[in-house]
């Protein structure tokens, strides 16, 4: 029998790969030798690949992601890891202000990938539990992946690895241990940029990526049981992303819940309403919904918590009021 593979080992088995297939790979970051990172990720990396490849950082996330761009402008393929997402604030200057113009300004290549380890619904509280895409969502020249699923977490991180462009790659800390998959022996990437329809339907689109792609499967399997048909559109890349695909479920369906666990206000479904309203406002029999969490800091109480966040009763209300439109 073929074992299942979870979100994590997904993620470890995506980078070790990368690692033998290219000298020219290493990570960087907190804890990750010795210890084999906060969340076991780098488990055995340091037996294997040694300390030139391995490196254990002081607690100094701006010399992290300085050095990560540095040595990627040298031709090497860095993967820094924050050990939680929040903490990217420390390096946000190397991130948008360094990586993100190389490019732009003189043509080169930063091949770089941050590792984020985000999202709530594990009572990390304020500072260990936030979704960071909306901070870098509106800067060129950066890319951001959300694998919801271990096939697209492992396939996007070796695609991330292999890009020439600093990628942000946002790895949810709740699916880690509780999502599995068989994956596939082949050498695999899932393409950034491209999203992939999850559950076909007629009746409403969920535009949705990361954690709450879940939710809304959840959902729609719920509705299905009412004769309602739920259209499921997983993004996988924030940026760029497959606005074709968007469009084109929103003209299917001319119903739309944009869904995400970021909070609401000035989030990344600000955005792709705003594209499904420009673009297929014609089609639209309601207007473009959104649903994310409240905007507050993430509480650290297990129901705050639940209350702050969406979930599967919040992603039901908002397409029954949807479809009764």
């Amino acid at each position: 029998m073929v074992k299942p593979v979870t979100y994590i080992e997904a993620i470890s088995q995506g980078l070790r790969e990368e690692m033998r297939n290219d000298e020219s790979v290493f990570c960087l970051g907190e804890d990750i030798g010795v210890y084999g990172g906060a969340f076991k990720v780098t488990k055995g990396f340091l037996d294997e690949f040694g300390r030139d490849r391995i490196l254990d950082t002081p607690l100094a996330e701006s010399a992290i992601l300085g050095t990560a761009v540095g040595a990627a402008l040298n031709g090497m393929r860095p993967v820094a890891e924050m050990q939680f997402a929040d903490f990217v604030t420390s390096g946000f200057n190397q991130i948008v202000n360094n990586a993100a113009k190389v490019h732009y300004r003189w043509g080169g290549k930063v091949p770089m990938v941050v590792r984020l380890p985000c999202g709530g619904g594990v009572h990390g509280g304020p500072y260990h539990s936030q979704n960071v895409e909306a901070w870098f969502f509106r800067v060129p020249g950066l890319k951001i992946v959300a694998p919801s699923f271990p096939y697209d977490a492992k396939g996007l991180l070796k695609a991330a690895i292999r890009d020439n462009n600093p990628v942000l790659y946002m790895e949810h800390k709740y699916l880690y241990r509780r999502i599995k998959e068989v994956l596939p022996d082949d050498d695999y990437i899932v393409p950034i940029g491209r999203g992939i329809i999850r559950r076909e339907g007629n009746d409403v689109t969920v535009v949705t990526y990361g954690s709450t792609v879940h939710l809304a499967l959840e959902a729609a399997e719920e509705l299905e049981k009412e004769g309602f048909y739920v259209e499921v559109v997983d993004m996988l890349s924030i940026l760029p992303f497959d606005k074709e695909l968007m469009l084109d479920s929103a003209k299917k369906t001319g119903k739309v819940l944009v869904l995400h666990e970021d909070t609401l206000t000035g989030g990344v479904g600000a955005e792709f309403s705003a594209v499904i309203t420009e673009n297929a406002f014609e089609y639209l029999d309601a207007p473009v919904r959104r649903l994310a969490s409240i905007d507050t800091p993430v509480p650290y109480s297990p129901k705050l918590e639940e209350f702050f966040m969406p979930n599967t009763e919040k992603v039901l209300k908002s397409l029954r009021e949807l479809l009764a439109y």
